[in-house]
């Protein structure tokens, strides 16, 4: 059975998505944060055959939001195993996370995403398990040139990535790199935009029009003179 970890951050007012303010403010950019977690954890709870893990920082009962916020993640991730991230930075984090999955599911794959792409389905995540089945190791490109997805047969090759600069536009081929260069054959992934600023939340929201993400982007979204048809790019 392969393990579904989700990276995470509680969604807490002025250390998530700041990218987003404006237009958002601190409190509106934690509602959105929420959304998409919430909507991560949808998906992977209709994920057939995975055991679903949660590397967070920070505590659920902290979130901010709309008023309940905290106990709807806590409820939505119950039954999780959740593990809490550690290391100076992105790329300690990622590599520490895989080896307490490692550790703690011996002998397990991984496929590991992120909490910025609620256009996620369970249709989608069950093709990547398989994928990774197959390949050995799994890679989803991201847009803003990183990934939005890493699996791994052995988690303890996420080790490299403490080798990879992270948030950079080269993110993505640096780590198909490390991977390759530890001897792995790395499948692709389709290619994915996560959420880092506003146009980002407009054009996932218009991807996933019911989800919660949606309506959370909806809710800011400036008001049009109804005379100005908007245009769709």
């Amino acid at each position: 059975m392969t393990v579904l970890m989700v990276m995470a951050k509680s969604p807490v007012a002025g250390q998530v998505k700041t990218r987003l303010c404006p237009p958002a403010t601190p409190a509106d950019a934690a509602r959105i944060a929420a959304a998409a977690l919430l909507d991560t954890v949808d998906a992977v709870r209709n994920t057939a055959g995975v055991s679903p893990v949660l590397a967070l920082a920070g505590r659920l009962a902290e979130a901010d939001g709309s008023a309940g916020t905290a106990a709807e993640l806590t409820a939505a991730t119950s039954g999780w195993q959740v593990l809490p991230q550690r290391g100076a930075d992105l790329a300690d984090r990622l590599a520490n996370a895989h080896a307490d999955v490692a550790a703690a599911y011996p002998g397990r794959q991984v496929l590991q995403i992120g909490m910025d792409t609620p256009q996620l389905t369970a249709d989608r995540l069950t093709d990547a398990v398989d994928l990774l089945t197959d390949a050995g190791a799994v890679l989803g490109p991201a847009v803003d040139g990183g990934w939005w997805a890493l699996g791994l047969q052995n988690p303890c090759d996420a080790e490299v990535l403490r080798t990879v600069p992270m948030s950079t536009a080269d993110t993505g081929r640096r780590t198909w790199l490390a991977l390759h260069g530890r001897g792995l054959f790395v499948a692709r992934l389709p290619l994915l935009r996560d959420v880092d600023d506003w146009g980002d939340a407009l054009t996932v929201a218009r991807l996933a029009p019911g989800s919660r993400f949606a309506r959370q982007v909806a809710a800011l979204r400036p008001a049009r003179p109804a005379t100005v048809p908007e245009v769709v790019r």
